[in-house]
């Protein structure tokens, strides 16, 4: 089944597949970001695909991968056949920018939110991207990895006070 489903979609999106893996047994696709909508459609309009429920999206950064530094990954679940697929994308820095999945998935609204907050990664064409967890005034993306884990000008957070 899961083969099958595989081929179609490659056949279906050949130029925009980048990898197919399938890491702890997770179908995983690495797509092209200029088809990440249509690929999300297929998947949830085709009678055979049929994945019907955006469990999660959220962001990752790997800053030493030049020019795709910034990803969203999608994670798709086919309630009826007891299927999950997951999708990585990857944008660059420069231009954080990717298109909006809330017209195939309205779930996909506070995801996308949460995700441009702490990465700074822009949905074009969401109905309301703000900030939805941090200030609104927050000029940092805390979730990139080019901040500090922890602020460095705390007195209870020395290394001495901890014996290291």
């Amino acid at each position: 089944m899961e083969e099958a489903m595989i081929e179609k979609i490659k056949s279906t999106f050949s130029t925009a597949i980048k990898n197919i893996s399938d890491p702890h047994e997770l179908i995983t696709l690495e797509v092209d970001s200029n088809k990440i909508i249509e690929i999300l459609q297929f998947l949830k309009q085709d009678p055979e695909m049929g994945f019907n429920y955006l469990t999660d999206i959220c962001g990752i950064h790997y800053p030493e991968n030049k020019g795709s530094e910034l990803g969203v990954i999608y994670h798709l679940h086919n309630l009826v056949k007891n299927i999950r697929i997951r999708l990585k994308t990857f944008i660059s820095s420069d231009q954080p920018h990717i298109s909006t999945a809330t017209k195939v998935y309205p779930g996909a609204n506070w995801m996308e939110r949460e995700t441009y907050d702490f990465y700074g990664i822009i949905f074009d064409g969401h109905p309301d991207l703000r900030r939805i967890l941090n200030v609104d005034d927050m000029v940092a993306f805390p979730l990139r990895k080019e901040f500090p884990l922890e602020d460095p000008n705390r007195k209870d957070k020395k290394d001495e006070f901890f014996g290291r």
